[in-house]
């Protein structure tokens, strides 16, 4: 088998995964669960977008990754510590 094969059949997954993630994020019935389900698809995008780089022999695609991933990872924490605050009643 091709690597070129075994990386678009992961990207596959990558693409089945997202779908997935982000029906979760759309029916979460609490907001953790949709946070939740934002992180993990801002993390299989920047997988997908890792993946895309290889294939392409970009290198610039797998720092954008690095960047959003990071980015990412922000946002998330500053969305829990919004829901920490407002549960305690500081915000």
């Amino acid at each position: 088998m091709m690597p070129e094969s075994l990386f678009m059949g992961a990207m596959i997954l990558l693409f089945l995964s997202a779908t997935l993630t982000m029906i979760r994020m759309l029916i979460g019935p609490t907001i953790p669960d949709r946070v939740v389900a934002l992180d993990a698809l801002t993390t299989t995008t920047a997988g997908a977008m890792v993946l895309y780089g290889v294939i392409t022999e970009q290198a610039v695609i797998i720092d954008v990754a690095l960047v959003y991933a990071v980015l990412s990872y922000i946002a998330t924490l500053y969305i829990a510590r919004y829901l920490v605050k407002r549960r305690v009643g500081l915000a």
